[in-house]
């Protein structure tokens, strides 16, 4: 696993200034833009801020909503926080190893669990897999 940034300069160094924006500042990426909305490779989804194994692509499915989904987490990969800006009350998913905000979950999924981890791409790296 990468080393964790110790000080925000030091994060905004390794991930540049859109990664950082969502990454560490709480932000969003425009819907429909990220790299893996659409993406359907093997493999596991990484944590980008620190490389923390998040969701396997077996989990993912295509929510329409313009960001990657997936029904789970791997197990204790993320934790989920109550967030209450925007006016709005929602679960805030963030990597359990460095913190770093990577989407927001919702109870209205349509696979089994019923969740629909909402996620922005630039908060993940897919590790490709042959079998997964």
């Amino acid at each position: 696993m990468d080393d964790i940034p110790k000080t925000e300069e030091a994060w905004k160094e390794k991930l540049g200034k859109e990664a950082y924006d969502v990454l560490r500042g709480g932000g969003t990426e425009a819907p429909f833009t990220g790299q893996y909305v659409h993406e359907h490779k093997n493999g596991t989804y990484n944590c980008a801020g620190c490389g923390n194994p998040l969701f396997a692509s077996t989990t993912k499915f295509d929510s329409g909503t313009g960001w990657p989904s997936f029904d789970e987490a791997l197990p204790g990969a993320v934790t989920l926080l109550e967030d209450t800006s925007h006016g709005m009350r929602r679960t805030e998913v963030v990597c359990a190893r460095c913190g770093s905000h990577l989407g927001h979950v919702f109870m209205d999924g349509p696979t089994k669990s019923g969740k629909r981890f909402c996620m922005n791409s630039v908060c993940l790296d897919l590790k490709e897999s042959d079998g997964e």
